[in-house]
C-alpha cells in the first residue's frame, strides 16, 4: 500500500505527545507508582501500560495503517491480583482520551499491540511505550519511541524524550523523521518554540567524539567500550543516560557514538527499541549498522535475527568505530 508519510507522521506526532503527557504525571508522582514485574524481572509500570494504551488508540483512531507491535501485553493487568493497578492504568488513560474510557478500552488498546510481524507484507507500527523504564523509575532518562516498518525499513519514525531539552531549552525534546526527509527537532509538549532541523556532529576526527552509554551496565559491554574509546583517542567522560535517548543524544549533536555491544552470543536486539532511534540518527546525517556493518534488517519478526548488537555514530566516523569495535572483539564472540 502506498503510504502517505506527511499524514501518518503527523498522527505519530499526536500519539507521541499524548502518551509523554500521561509519563510525565506519572513520573511525578514515582514514590507510588505501581510496577508488576515481567518475566525477564524487568519493571513494568503503570505508565508503561497508560503509554501503549494511548499510542494504540491513537493510531486505531487515525491512521490508515491497523497493524502494531507493541513491547506490552495486558495480560497480567487482567489477574485479579492487579486490580489495583489496572484502575490507576484506566486512570491515566482517561485523563487523556476521557471519561467514557474504561478498563475494556483500555484492555483492548493495550493488546493493539499483539501483531505478529513475521512474513508480514504490509506495513506496521512498532512501539516501546516507555524505553528505559528503570531509568523513568529513577527519574531520569526514558523514552516514548515508535516506528513505522514497511517492506523491513524504518519509514518513519518519532522519538519522545522528555528529560532532554527541546528547541529553545523547551522542556521535552521530539524528534521526528520520514526517509528521505530529514529529521526535524520540536518541542515534546507544546508547539512552540518553533521546530529545528537536527544535525549530527561534524567531526574531523573519531578522537573528538563523546559516548552515548547506558546507565544500566547490563546493557553492553562497558568494559569493551572503554577499550574502543582508548584505541581512538577519545578522552571525554561517557554521555550516560538510559533508552533511546542515546539515539536522540546522537541525532541532535549531543554526542556522537552510541554502542550497544553484545553481552551474550545468543541475545538479539527486539526491533521497538531500536526503530525510532536509527531513523531519526540516520536522517540527520548519522549512520547505524550492527557491529560488523551491516544495516538492520527490521524484516525478521519481532527481533533483528541477522544483526549483531547497534553501532550508531555521526557518520563521518562510523568506519574508524566499527574498526575499533571489531579489534577489540572477544576471541570467542
Amino acid at each position: 500500500m502506498a503510504i502517505d508519510l506527511e499524514q501518518e507522521l503527523a498522527v505519530a506526532v499526536s500519539a507521541v505527545r499524548s502518551a509523554a503527557k500521561v509519563c510525565r504525571n506519572v513520573q511525578r508522582t514515582i514514590g507510588d507508582v505501581a510496577t508488576l514485574s515481567k518475566d525477564d524481572k524487568s519493571p513494568v509500570t503503570v505508565a508503561d501500560f497508560a503509554s501503549q494504551a494511548i499510542v494504540c488508540a491513537v493510531l486505531s483512531d487515525r491512521s490508515a495503517i491497523g497493524a502494531i507491535v507493541g513491547e506490552e501485553a495486558a495480560e497480567a493487568l487482567r489477574e485479579p491480583e492487579a486490580e489495583r493497578e489496572r484502575k490507576l492504568v484506566v486512570e491515566h488513560v482517561r485523563s487523556v482520551r476521557g471519561d467514557e474510557t474504561d478498563a475494556e478500552h483500555t484492555l483492548a488498546w493495550i493488546d493493539k499491540g499483539g501483531f505478529d510481524p513475521a512474513g508480514a507484507t504490509g506495513p506496521y507500527w512498532t512501539v516501546d511505550p516507555i524505553d528505559g523504564t528503570k531509568g523513568f523509575l529513577r527519574g531520569d532518562h526514558y523514552a516514548i519511541a515508535l516506528g513505522l516498518i514497511d517492506g523491513g525499513e524504518v519509514v518513519l519514525g518519532v522519538l519522545g524524550c522528555p528529560r532532554l531539552a527541546g528547541p529553545g531549552g523547551a522542556p521535552g525534546l521530539l524528534l521526528c523523521a520520514a526517509r528521505g526527509r530529514g529529521t526535524e527537532a520540536r518541542a515534546l509538549f507544546s508547539s512552540t518554540p518553533p521546530a529545528r532541523r537536527a544535525k549530527v556532529n561534524d567531526l574531523r576526527s573519531a578522537s573528538e567524539a563523546r559516548f552515548c552509554e547506558s546507565v544500566e551496565a547490563s546493557h553492553s559491554d562497558q568494559g569493551r567500550s572503554a577499550r574502543i574509546a582508548a584505541r581512538l583517542g577519545i578522552t571525554r567522560d561517557p554521555f550516560r543516560l538510559d533508552s533511546q535517548a542515546k539515539y536522540a543524544a546522537i541525532a541532535d549533536g549531543l554526542a556522537s557514538i552510541y554502542l550497544r555491544l553484545p553481552t551474550s552470543a545468543h541475545y538479539r536486539e527486539k526491533i521497538w527499541d531500536h526503530a525510532a532511534g536509527s531513523i531519526v540518527v540516520e536522517e540527520a546525517g548519522g549512520r547505524v549498522t550492527d557491529v560488523f556493518g551491516k544495516r538492520l534488517d527490521f524484516s525478521r519478526g519481532r527481533k533483528l535475527e541477522d544483526n549483531r548488537g547497534v553501532v550508531a555514530t555521526s557518520g563521518a566516523i562510523h568506519d574508524a568505530v566499527l574498526e575499533a569495535v571489531q579489534a577489540t572483539r572477544p576471541q570467542t564472540s
